[in-house]
């Protein structure tokens, strides 16, 4: 199975999500500036909610993907104040024809003090373990 981990952070929150989850399935996790080149059987993505939606890049990011190299996407982040991204991915996945797993992993993020420290050593690890059930 071909696996890619890619991501979009303002903070370093999402990163670490994304290294977490890219250990777990044993490949590298990587910002979403480096395009998916090879065919993948998954791709997760992280991202996270800036001024109440996904931030243009990642749109972008989608609309770049290739449905014939995509076989599904995995969304994951962590959000101060909102939760999932995934409608707004899932949105923007519907209209390139990928479509998205129903699954997710979302976790609080520390923002300007709010949840000091998140994501913390249990949410890296909960991610791992997510990412380990998605690809068994």
């Amino acid at each position: 199975m071909n696996i890619a981990v890619r991501y979009y952070t303002k903070t370093g929150n999402t990163k670490r999500l994304a290294e977490a989850v890219a250990n777990a399935v044993g490949v590298e996790a990587l910002p979403i500036s480096e395009l998916v080149a090879e065919p993948v059987d998954i791709l997760f993505l992280g991202n996270s909610y800036y001024a109440f939606s996904i931030d243009p890049e990642v749109r972008e990011f989608v609309a770049s993907l290739e449905k014939e190299k995509v076989g599904k996407i995995v969304n994951f982040g962590s959000a101060a104040m909102l939760n999932s991204t995934f409608k707004k991915v899932k949105a923007e996945a519907d209209k390139v024809g990928i479509p998205m797993d129903e699954r997710e992993f979302h976790c609080k993020g520390e923002f300007k003090g709010l949840h000091k420290g998140r994501p913390n050593e249990d949410d890296l690890s909960a991610a791992a373990e997510f990412a380990k059930a998605i690809v068994k």
